[in-house]
């Protein structure tokens, strides 16, 4: 028949789509979840009642480059455009490898550095990015994303916030000291610590935090840096929640903690939202039930605070393209609506010219206006969960789910997730999943508007003149 495809189709996962969906496609396993109102356990619906009716999300875009004077002149610009909070990033050629600016290594690279953070190295560095930006009632996140460098950052925020006479108690903000970072996705070498002693590091954090931060979130898992080296959406899944538990059973072992507080520590979590549009909403709404689930079957853990995950999402830098770099606008409004149906928390919107370089102003200026139009013309905060009761939708967060679970237990028969560092186990799904990604594209079976097709730039090559 015309025009009829028969091709099998896909999500970017690999999970088989079909043509349609109906009642008969959902298990009754999963009703209970699935009629739970918002704010309600298993939270698959969303993590709060009225959803974006009363908490609207937060705008933070990631942000660092050149020296604590161009961090600190474009913070300011960010929160003065409606920004609600700021991510500090660091330079990478310095803060991953804890270089100092006349290291070897860093002189030879000095045209390099600079370019993706800030070049930041001591207390009066974090001061001068600081300087002007009233942290007592601004969310920070003052970076340190790799384990090695997130005590040093961590400790630079907290005393500049105390110099300025503020009670820690009363500050709220979020540390990373991501493991996804430092050994999986930006691998460093010489200055990488050990993966038991990073945990040693991370347990400190969430110890101390929880005395002396309690609003602070000491840990912040990032799967988006596992998702952007090649993890799957279920396998993105598996992996963050495989860390979490790294971290409760420490927190378990030392006993100096009660677990339902170190889980509600490092229940803010990242992901990453790429441009399979369905999937990574199911993904992100699947998360809140995981999480759920995994804190009351492992620990017992049933306290709401707790068991409400906290999404934080970064478009995926990665889908936006160097070649027609503005069609990377449109690529970034349809992954933060995706978020927005996931049910975020915060967002932050990639660039449109990452691709290309560290965001410009008015790239920046963009991705916040993405977040504007869609919380203020738009009219998805309206509703809590719109999508809630699609069958397409449920089902695929019930599959979704299931893979997630089986590639924890994968993880777990490896050793748990340290391990499948440590033997380079987790390294090696993330590989083949990109060859098999960029093997795809060779092929033609996939398409990249503006890269692989419709590569056309100029108004002559669209055929619009001619009309």
């Amino acid at each position: 028949m015309a025009g009829r495809d028969d091709r099998q189709r896909s999500t970017v996962s690999g999970i088989p789509l079909q043509a349609v969906y109906g009642a008969d496609d959902l298990a009754p396993a999963d009703t209970a979840a699935q009629t739970a109102a918002p704010g309600k356990p298993p939270y698959l619906r969303g993590a709060y009642p009225g959803m974006y009716r009363d908490k609207p999300w937060r705008i933070f875009q990631l942000s660092g480059f050149g020296n604590p004077a161009n961090e600190n002149e474009r913070i300011k610009f960010l929160l003065a455009e409606g920004e609600h909070g700021f991510i500090m990033e660091h330079d990478r050629n310095t803060a991953d490898h804890l270089y100092d600016v006349d290291h070897p290594h860093v002189v030879a690279r000095r045209e390099d550095v600079g370019l993706t953070g800030a070049v930041i190295m001591s207390v009066r560095d974090y001061a001068t990015v600081l300087d002007g930006i009233p942290i007592e009632s601004t969310y920070g996140h003052p970076g340190g994303g790799v384990v090695q460098h997130a005590p040093f950052a961590l400790s630079c925020y907290w005393t500049v916030a105390q110099r300025r006479g503020l009670d820690l108690r009363r500050l709220a903000g979020t540390g990373q000291s991501d493991f996804f970072l430092t050994y999986l996705g930006c691998v460093t070498t010489k200055q990488q610590i050990p993966t038991r002693d990073g945990l040693r590091f991370n347990a400190d954090i969430i110890e101390f935090c929880a005395e002396h931060l309690p609003r602070w979130v000491p840990v912040s898992i990032a799967g988006y840096n596992g998702a952007d080296t090649g993890l799957n959406a279920w396998e993105e899944l598996g992996a963050l929640f495989a860390n979490a538990v790294e971290y409760l059973d420490e927190i378990k072992r030392r006993g100096r903690v009660p677990v339902a507080v170190a889980a509600h520590g490092v229940g803010g979590v990242s992901f990453r939202v790429s441009m399979d549009f369905f999937e990574e909403i199911a993904k992100l709404r699947g998360a809140r039930k995981l999480w759920c689930e995994l804190l009351r079957s492992r620990y017992g853990v049933t306290d709401a605070k707790a068991s409400r995950l906290r999404i934080h999402v970064v478009t995926a830098g990665s889908s936006m393209t160097y070649q027609q770099p503005l069609n990377n606008v449109v690529r970034g409004t349809l992954m933060a609506l995706a978020s927005v149906l996931g049910g975020v928390q915060s967002l932050g919107v990639s660039g449109y010219d990452e691709a290309l370089s560290i965001p410009s102003e008015h790239a920046h200026q963009m991705s916040l206006r993405i977040q504007q139009i869609l919380q203020h013309e738009t009219n998805v905060t309206a509703v809590a969960d719109p999508l809630g009761g699609s069958y397409f939708i449920e089902r695929l967060c019930a599959d979704l789910e299931g893979r997630a679970w089986t590639f924890f237990e994968e993880i777990q028969a490896a050793g748990g997730f340290l391990a499948a560092l440590d033997s380079g186990w987790l390294h090696q799904r993330a590989a083949s999943n990109q060859s098999r990604w960029y093997a795809e594209l060779e092929r033609g079976e996939r398409t990249i508007v503006g890269v692989t097709d419709f590569t056309g730039d100029g108004i002559e090559d669209l055929g619009l003149l001619s009309k």
